[in-house]
């Protein structure tokens, strides 16, 4: 993500916001929003978007798999899910170590 601005620390983004700090149109932001099911700004009232921390970080993710790496947006999808599903594999290994763990102490115990 080459020479983005830097993310104040704030709880909500506007879609104004978003599209500065991410160097991408208003428009553009809404196409994505209906093609990729991980980002999903909140709406309020007015159907005003409102976009969180975790929501600009995922834009420039895709910004930069779409803009920077030349993906279509199949192939940023494909890439997305499989960085979500090995993020999962990732965490369920650790909590599989955690259980092998306890369950060697409880034979210990007993």
């Amino acid at each position: 993500m080459s020479s983005l601005p830097s993310i104040p620390d704030k709880k909500y983004f506007s879609i104004k916001e978003v599209s500065e700090l991410c160097e991408v149109k208003s428009h553009t932001l809404r196409f994505w929003e209906k093609e990729f099911d991980t980002l999903k700004p909140e709406t309020r009232k007015g159907s005003r978007r409102v976009y969180q921390k975790d929501d600009l970080l995922m834009v420039r993710q895709i910004r930069s798999l779409l803009y920077e790496e030349g993906l279509t947006i199949a192939g940023a999808k494909k890439r997305l899910n499989s960085k979500t599903s090995s993020n999962k594999l990732s965490s369920n290994d650790h909590l599989i170590d955690d259980l092998e763990k306890i369950l060697k102490e409880i034979k210990q115990v007993v």
